[in-house]
């Protein structure tokens, strides 16, 4: 009988921080997201490709995304069905509302236990907090194996995977059964494009939010096949204990942001020639700019 997993790809839509503008915090000190372009996480991107790698390797494998956020988060779950995943589920209560990462973790790990995956893949960290706690806190919660900095999922033999880590100093190779937690690194192969046939195929894939929000352009006679139905989960529907979530549940707190601006305090115009390049060099070794 062939092997077969079931993979769960942890995925967030993030704001995008090379957009960061004076109206990205709110005044509680979490994130504006309505102020920013939301982008699926770069690092996340890579972890579903190894996911869709091993289901390419393993047929009869199933792909699913798990994100928390606001309805339009869905948005995440439909570009993972048009690059081959085979659905996902949308965390999405106001209870989940200034979660850090702590409280995050709890959220997760609360709907992972309820989805039962062989095997959890998820980015390293996320471009809007850069903390890489997520994955390894959801882990722990979940009393599993993790392997961080993941760059490829090799094999798998003997029940155990085999995991390439990008070091700073070299390459690791590990092995670990599961239940795991994989987080990937971006060094880790780019996502596949997405799929003309996947993509005519989810483009009306939908929450019910959705679904209600849309009065004008109903696809309801669509939506009722429930392979264009994106499910939603909340507090009630995972479980726990409601103090976790959220705001109440998160000891992280942000007393100040400010942007920094850096600007040169002085410029110097160079030619080509050597006699000039010499001389900068020069300056920036003895300044230990370099050297």
């Amino acid at each position: 009988m062939t092997k077969t997993f079931k993979i769960v790809v942890l995925a967030k839509q993030v704001p995008d921080t090379r957009n960061v503008g004076k109206n990205a915090m709110k005044e509680d000190g979490t994130v504006n997201r309505a102020a920013l372009p939301a982008i699926f996480n770069p690092e996340d991107m890579n972890a579903l490709e190894q996911a869709l790698r091993l289901k390419d390797r393993f047929p009869g494998s199933e792909v699913l995304l798990l994100t928390m956020g606001p309805s339009r988060a869905a948005e995440i779950i439909r570009e993972g069905l048009f690059r081959g995943a085979d659905g996902g589920v949308l965390l999405t209560d106001r209870k989940f509302a200034g979660a850090d990462t702590l409280a995050t973790s709890y959220a997760l790990s609360m709907a992972l236990r309820k989805m039962q995956p062989d095997i959890i893949i998820a980015g390293r960290q996320a471009i809007d907090g850069d903390t890489a706690q997520v994955g390894p806190q959801v882990a722990e919660k979940l009393n599993i194996p993790q392997v961080t900095y993941a760059e490829n999922i090799i094999s798998f033999e003997n029940e155990k995977l085999t995991i390439k880590r990008r070091l700073e100093r070299g390459i690791e190779l590990i092995k670990t059964p599961i239940p795991v937690l994989i987080t990937v690194h971006a060094t880790a192969a780019p996502c596949r494009p997405r799929n003309a046939k996947q993509l005519m195929k989810y483009k009306h894939a939908r929450t019910l939010t959705e679904e209600q929000d849309n009065e004008h352009n109903s696809y309801l006679p669509i939506f009722s096949l429930d392979s264009l139905k994106i499910p939603e989960w909340g507090v009630t529907d995972v479980g726990g204990d409601e103090i976790n979530y959220g705001l109440s549940g998160s000891p992280t707190k942000v007393k100040k942001i400010e942007n920094i601006v850096f600007q040169a305090k002085e410029s110097k115009k160079l030619t080509s020639g050597d006699e000039d390049i010499n001389s900068l060099i020069k300056e920036l070794i003895s300044s230990h700019t370099i050297g």
